[in-house]
């Protein structure tokens, strides 16, 4: 800080200033069915800006009054009552309640598919890592200019003019390790990131592990600046003393948002044939960061990778994470319309028809994104390629969605009978920042998992 108190010129945290919270709380609320009219009234009146920031950050920092207005206004919104929780429950009891009393898919699962499920996840993820924060229109005219129309291979700037290049900049970080003319290995990515995390969570602390164990690994093995919306607002929380769930709901408009989706892969890999555990441990690594739909969206995805690994096609699959959703909630409802269209032809009215009903939710939001995973596993009918490439085309998360579409298909097909060209650039290399897992491998990652599956069977 300088003297004046103002923040260093430069430093402009994303995802955490009271500023940029309460309008991104504002919208939150209107989405959970509470009256937040008053609240948004008296930020207007003082002259704070009621447009939640796309990227996390306004442009320039709050002068202390407003800020500290802020502060309050997030205060009262959390003190506000909650939605209505019998459609969307928000404790596992509840939730658990509306399982299937036993589960009819294999529980006997083979290496090939768990390196398959590594491998489909890093290639979904990577496909879509130069195009994050890109919108569905810029990310056709970026593959209609250079001849990629319709998506089946890796983005690519060559030929790429340099008014569309303008147009539609590459991310940042992603562009100089995910385009067809960089790719050495898989980039780091928090899609990634957080499936490291989960492993190492279960070697260290077994199948019991409890919502403190994910925190703790957070702050033990993850740095602060490789989190982002509700996992950087959660680890604020920690560090101010918080503890699990009271970490997900402590000024954190970001409680329902795409987080807690992308991390929960492992606790379905090493339980096949098993979506009731996957969810059960998925809800517990949720409850850090997020709330009703954002956990949702974890359970559905840990029981999609408990029977991807051992399931006969991706039908069986989607009813095995439907099968763990409670049945009256928005997210549930979201999941079956867009499976039902993905089993039409036309991919692009698919999509438009996904935007009609969920456009107005920001890009990383999880009913949206999840709704565009349902309906591309769906359209892909398994196939890794085919699935990847319309979940990646189809915009929002893009990097996410492709991750776990490629996840699902991945462990559908087995690592043997995957594409080379979507499996030989990722090189059996994996970036990350977390300790000890800097190049690990793809084939070492499957034997790690397969070592878990077996002593959740001991």
């Amino acid at each position: 800080m300088s003297a004046a108190g103002t923040p260093a010129r430069g430093l402009r945290l994303t995802w955490v200033q009271p500023e940029d919270l309460l309008p991104h709380e504002l919208a939150a609320s209107r989405d959970e069915g509470r009256d937040v009219t008053a609240l948004a009234d008296r930020w207007a009146a003082a002259g704070g800006d009621v447009t939640a920031p796309v990227s996390g950050a306004s442009p320039v920092p709050a002068p202390p009054e407003l800020r500290a207005l802020a502060v309050d206004l997030l205060d009262a919104a959390d003190a506000l009552p909650g939605p209505d929780g019998a459609d969307e429950p928000d404790d596992l009891d509840a939730v658990r309640k509306t399982w299937p009393g036993a589960w009819d898919l294999p529980t006997t699962v083979e290496r090939d598919r768990l390196h398959g499920a590594w491998l489909g996840r890093a290639a979904g993820c990577l496909l879509g890592k130069p195009v994050e924060k890109i919108p569905r229109h810029g990310i056709r005219e970026i593959l209609s200019a250079t001849g990629r129309w319709p998506l089946r291979d890796w983005f690519t700037a060559r030929g790429l003019p340099a008014d569309v290049a303008a147009r539609w900049p590459w991310n940042r970080r992603s562009a100089p390790t995910s385009l067809a003319e960089n790719i050495a290995g898989m980039p780091e990515d928090d899609d990634l990131n957080f499936a490291l995390l989960a492993l190492r969570v279960l070697e260290t602390h077994g199948p019991g592990f409890t919502s403190a164990d994910v925190a703790q690994a957070w702050l033990d093995w993850l740095p602060a600046g490789r989190v982002f919306t509700a996992e950087r607002v959660a680890y604020r929380n920690l560090l101010l003393g918080l503890t699990p769930p009271d970490t997900a709901r402590r000024h954190n408009p970001f409680r329902e948002w795409i987080g807690a989706q992308i991390r929960t892969d492992v606790y379905g890999w090493t339980n096949p044939g098993r979506p009731d555990r996957a969810a059960e441990a998925a809800w517990r690594d949720a409850a850090v960061s997020h709330v009703r739909a954002g956990a949702y969206g974890a359970i559905w995805v840990a029981a999609l990778a408990a029977a991807a690994p051992v399931a006969g096609d991706v039908d069986a699959v989607l009813d095995a994470g439907e099968s763990v959703l409670p049945p009256g909630s928005r997210f549930t409802a979201a999941i079956r319309e867009a499976r039902a269209l993905g089993a039409g032809d036309d991919w692009e009215s698919i999509v438009d028809t996904l935007y009609a009903r969920h456009g107005h939710l920001h890009w990383v939001h999880v009913r949206n994104n999840a709704a565009l995973v349902a309906a591309a596993l769906a359209y892909g009918r398994g196939d890794l390629e085919q699935s990847i490439c319309a979940v990646v085309a189809g915009g929002w998360d893009t990097d996410s969605n492709g991750a776990t579409v490629g996840a699902v298909t991945g462990a559908l097909t087995g690592a043997a009978r995957l594409p080379g060209r979507w499996v030989a650039p990722l090189r059996n290399r994996l970036a990350s920042s977390i300790a000890g897992f800097d190049g690990i491998g793809f084939d070492e990652l499957a034997d790690r998992t397969l070592t878990l599956v077996h002593g959740n069977l001991a």
